[in-house]
Order: C-alpha cells, then structure tokens, then sequence
C-alpha cells in the first residue's frame, strides 16, 4: 500500500467505493470471488452489497459454490435483494430450486430486464412468465427451454406487453399448440431467432405465421416438430394446398434473412424444400440425401468410394 498523507498508509477501502472500486476494480473480478470477499469483514461485506445492487448483470451459471453444486437460495435471495438495475439475468444455475416464490420480488424491483434465461427452472409456475410480462416492458431475449409450465395464456400476456422481443426459446414448453405460437408471431415482429423444437403440437400453421409476420428471422429451430411439413418451408410463390384451399406463406420465401433453420426429425421436410435454402447458404442441420448416403456406407464398408458425380 502507498503512503498517504501524514504517513498512514492508503488501503483499498480507502478509495472511493461507487466510483472506482465497484465500478473500475470489481467488475473485472469473477462473481465467486466477490462473494468470498465478503467474508473477510463488516466493510467488506458493506462493499460487496454495494457493488451488487449495482450489478447489471447477473449470471448465476458462474459457479459460486464448490464444483458441481448450485448457488444456495440464502445466497440468491441476499445478493438481489438490493439490486433495481438488473439488465441480464441468466437462472440456469438455481434450476433445481427456483420457485416463484424467490423470483417474483427480483422481477417486480428491476423493470429494465433486457434478457432472462430461465432455462430448465422447472418448478416455477406461469406466474413468473405473467409477472415478466408485466414489469418488463423492454424485454428482447428470454429462454423458456424445458419450462413446461409455460401455457396460452402466460404466452399471450407476454406477447401482449413485450412486442420489442426479438429472441425466445421455447423448446420441450410442451402445453403451446399452434394458437399461442400464431398469436406471439403476430405481436413480435421484430423476432430474429424462435425455437419451437421437441413439440409435436406445432404444425404448418405456426410455421407460416411466423414466416408471414417475422421478416427479419434469422434462426428457426423446428427440431423434432414431427407435423411440419414441406408446404411451410417450400420456396414458391403462394404454394397451394387443394386439401385446404390455403395460401402458404413459406419460410423460404418470406424470411429473406434466414440464416439458420434446424429441422432434423421432421421426417415432412424433405430435400425439396430444403435444397432452395441451401442455395441461399441457409445453413440446416440435415444433410443433403447424398452426403448422408456416403456417410452410412462409409459406417458400413469402412471408406468413403469415389464417385462421379459429373456423370
């Protein structure tokens, strides 16, 4: 430590502790060795609470225990219980204890929420995704895989108050059928990346009102939608479909933006449809019919032969 005036020597709870050590020091530290720091004294531990009601972002996949284990519910609930300015949120790592008991006051306190991830938090309730809805009016990216909680109606409210969404995950939410993915693709057109993969409920009809209201989508996984179809990712100017007298409104030709769409065990998707996006550089986790051929008999035979394919 340097000397300071009248020759005591200056320590780190010396300098100022908003503007310099919360904000130029700890922010470079990992968050599990903050929370030790509390520990070592009073001040300290005053410091640390200062520093995290002014977190911005707090993610709970940081391992904050011993290797393996979950942060505790005492620890959840003590470093938020302060903090009104939370931007991020990743929940992943409280999974198997989370309820809404924990989660309401965090989500009521911090109205400037950008981004939560809830992934795997299977025993909170749809009142958590309603509360969401309420007090996070700018919300853009939320993760909902393997929530199955999550019904209609939780869907609907957040469409309703959350019409800046651009990316949400809602893989294995097993309740939602085609009418609450219908409904969020009408109130969030700004969305870039949906995942409705593992739910055997979605079919065409999600697929083309996603196409139809989404324009700026970018990411699409359908993985697992077994009742997806050619007709929604076909490329043709108004497919018509006599068994329904509909107009498809395809992915291929609606979402000039896509990037990545990811369809494997959708055993309607054929190469049909497929092959217009590959053109495109759309990049799909399916491999064209030929490239799968030589990879099976390369599995069976032990080599890849060559062959021609200009004959």
């Amino acid at each position: 430590m340097e000397e300071g005036t009248g020759g005591r020597k200056c320590q780190l709870l010396d300098l100022p502790w908003e503007d310099v050590i919360v904000t130029h020091i700890f922010c470079y530290l990992p968050l599990r060795h903050l929370i030790s720091l509390q520990r070592v004294s009073k001040q300290f531990c005053a410091l640390i609470q200062v520093y995290l009601a002014n977190c911005r972002t707090f993610d709970f996949t940081q391992r904050l225990c011993t290797a393996g284990s979950s942060i505790p519910r005492e620890a959840f609930c003590r470093m938020l219980r302060d903090n009104k300015v939370l931007q991020n949120l990743a929940l992943q790592d409280c999974s198997e204890w989370l309820t809404d008991k924990e989660l309401l006051p965090v989500i009521g306190q911090n109205q400037h929420l950008l981004r939560i991830d809830m992934r795997g938090c299977v025993s909170l309730s749809r009142h958590s995704l309603v509360a969401v809805s309420l007090s996070c009016a700018h919300l853009r990216h939320l993760g909902l895989a393997h929530c199955e909680w999550v019904d209609s109606l939780s869907l609907r409210s957040l469409a309703d108050h959350c019409r800046g969404l651009q990316s949400i995950d809602l893989t294995a939410c097993r309740q939602l059928k085609d009418e609450a993915i219908c409904y969020l693709a009408k109130k969030c057109p700004e969305l870039k990346s949906l995942s409705v993969a593992v739910n055997a409920n979605i079919t065409d009809a999600s697929v083309e009102e996603v196409a139809k209201n989404c324009r700026d989508l970018e990411q699409l996984d359908l993985t697992g939608c077994l009742r997806v179809r050619n007709e929604s990712i076909r490329y043709s100017a108004g497919s018509f479909h006599p068994s329904t007298s509909l107009t498809y409104q395809t992915v291929a030709e609606y979402c000039p933006k896509l990037q990545s769409l990811r369809v494997n065990h959708c055993h309607n998707v054929t190469e049909s449809s497929l092959g217009v996006l590959r053109k495109r550089n759309v990049e799909i986790d399916v491999e064209p019919p030929l490239q799968r051929a030589l990879v099976l008999l390369q599995d069976v035979v032990g080599f890849a032969p060559f062959i021609n394919l200009q004959i």
